[in-house]
Formats: C-alpha cells, sequence, structure tokens
C-alpha cells in the first residue's frame, strides 16, 4: 500500500468500493429466487454469496484504513492485510463446506423445480459481474501486487467459475423439470463447486500461514541480529582503548 501512488490507491479503492455495492444486493436477490425455486444449488450459492460479502467488506475496510495511515508500522500493515487475505479464505471454505454439505445430505425423493427462471437471471448477470472483476483485479495485481487487492482475484475466479455452474444446473432444470437427470446435475453441480471452492480456500489459508511465518521470521532476523563478533570475511575491530595500551606497550 505504502508503495501505490495517491492515484492508484484511489482506482483500487473505487474498485473494492463497486464490488462490494454490488454484492449487497445478491443475497437478498438470491433469497428471493430460492424461496420461489427447490434448487439445492441456488439455497448453497445464497450461502455463499452471504460469506463473500462479507469477505468482501472487510477487504474494503482494510485497504480504506492502510490507504489513511500510510505511516502505519510496517508489522500492523502486513497484520492487517492478512486479515483482509484470511477473511477470504474464511469466505471460501465455508461456502465450500456448506455446498458439500448440502449435496450430500439431500435424500433422493428431493427433484429440483419450480421456477428456477429468476435464479437464472441472477447467475447470468453475476458471471457476466465476476468476471470483468476477475479481470479487474488480475489487470491490478500485475500493474503493481497489492496483498488485498491479490486476494480478490482468485476470489473472483471462484465466484466466476460457481456462477457459471449454478447457470448450468438452473439451466437443466428450467430444460427438463422433474426430471431425474436434474437432480443428478443439481447435485454434482453443488460437489464439484463445493470442492472446488475448500480447495481454494484451504490454498489461501495456507498462502497466509506461509506469509505469517516469513514475517515471525523477519522480526525474528532483526531482534537476533550479530552485534558483537565480526562476520566472515570482516576484519576484526579493536577498541580504541586496546589500540592506545598496544601504542604505550610499543614504546
Amino acid at each position: 500500500m505504502s508503495a501505490l501512488s495517491k492515484e492508484q490507491a484511489a482506482s483500487r479503492g473505487r474498485t473494492l468500493l463497486a464490488a462490494v455495492l454490488l454484492s449487497m444486493w445478491a443475497p437478498l436477490a438470491t433469497g428471493i429466487a430460492v424461496a420461489m425455486s427447490r434448487s439445492m444449488t441456488q439455497l448453497a450459492d445464497l450461502v455463499r454469496r452471504s460469506a463473500e460479502l462479507l469477505a468482501l467488506l472487510v477487504s474494503w475496510l482494510v485497504f480504506r484504513h492502510l490507504d489513511r495511515n500510510r505511516d502505519i508500522e510496517q508489522a500492523s500493515r502486513e497484520r492487517l492485510e492478512r486479515v483482509a487475505g484470511w477473511c477470504v479464505a474464511a469466505a471460501l471454505c465455508a461456502s465450500g463446506v456448506v455446498m458439500l454439505v448440502l449435496a450430500l445430505t439431500r435424500g433422493e425423493s428431493y427433484v429440483p423445480g419450480g421456477n428456477v427462471y429468476p435464479g437464472l437471471a441472477i447467475a447470468a448477470m453475476g458471471l457476466v459481474t465476476n468476471a470483468w472483476f476477475w479481470h479487474r483485479y488480475s489487470v491490478l495485481t500485475r500493474e503493481h501486487h497489492d496483498p488485498v487487492i491479490a486476494s480478490q482475484r482468485p476470489l473472483y475466479r471462484a465466484k466466476t467459475l460457481v456462477d457459471l455452474c449454478v447457470l448450468t444446473a438452473l439451466a437443466t432444470v428450467a430444460i427438463a423439470p422433474g426430471r431425474p437427470v436434474t437432480r443428478v446435475v443439481d447435485a454434482a453441480g453443488s460437489l464439484a463447486v463445493g470442492v472446488y471452492l475448500l480447495v481454494t480456500g484451504i490454498r489461501m489459508v495456507l498462502s497466509q500461514r506461509g506469509g505469517a511465518a516469513r514475517a515471525e521470521q523477519r522480526a525474528g532476523d532483526a531482534c537476533g541480529a550479530p552485534t558483537e563478533s565480526a562476520g566472515a570475511g570482516q576484519p576484526l575491530r579493536v577498541p580504541a582503548d586496546e589500540g592506545l595500551k598496544a601504542e604505550v606497550t610499543g614504546k
């Protein structure tokens, strides 16, 4: 953040804020669509969107705080950046677990159906929007790496693929409602999305743990730097008073 110019920080802040604002309507709209249909994929999608909204909100608040406090200590800055990363990872893992549980606990008597067209429209709009943000965060990260911005790229990649899966499952329900194949596609979509979200979240968790370990190592190295003994290849420094004693003795 400290290396970003004010213009770069403002541009990234606007992108994060736009992502938050556009994500606020999704849980409400998806909840209405769930009430009008009986799709397991869509119910899991509601939980996913709610968790992701919280992660996006935390990321935006962290980025804004760091932008407004550019003189903050490096250790505090890195700790806040990891908080944003942990929130994104937690949202991905939680969404993955919920989708897997829903997919595995539904009974065989469950048959998706009802009015899935509102969900189709929401998934289509979400697919286009999330694909644009995925591209946007990829461009910003290549331009200048920032941990908070970089954590948004895998999130929006996952969101794009999830919307594609949801769109496919709901389209199958709309085309062949009440058919056995719809239950298979609906459950398979939830399982595939759940596994992908969980794997992506675990990878982010491992990345955040690695970053925390490196930060602790740097702090330990800074505190334990040698001060008395001379390093290899360096001349031994003789104190001034010892040099004076040697001169007197020589005389």
